[in-house]
């Protein structure tokens, strides 16, 4: 199975939902906004928040792609948000592991 920050190197998006995804990750706090999207309780490991998070956002880039009238763009840069947010959450633990 292939490595889920790998799987995210993959990921073409337009470049301004990314950028005000980058931007808004810079506020991402994991307790408030995965509570939120994920829904409450305890919350998931950081690599199965990630790919919970990349399962609703492929579903949401469908939507938009197909233009489909039920498509959140605020959700879609929310979702966004999180994936960038674990993702560095994710990279830095690996890398402090590693040293």
């Amino acid at each position: 199975m292939q490595d889920v920050l790998s799987m995210l190197n993959t990921v073409k998006r337009p470049r301004l939902l990314m950028r005000a995804a980058k931007i808004g990750a810079q506020d991402y706090r994991r307790t408030a906004h995965l509570s939120r999207l994920l829904g409450y309780g305890n919350l998931p490991r950081h690599g199965a928040a990630l790919m919970k998070l990349m399962e609703i956002e492929s579903e949401l880039n469908a939507q938009r792609k197909a233009k489909e009238s039920a498509y959140s763009l605020l959700r879609h840069i929310d979702i966004m948000i999180a994936i960038v947010g674990e993702a560095h959450i994710l990279r830095s633990t690996r890398s402090i592991v590693s040293n």
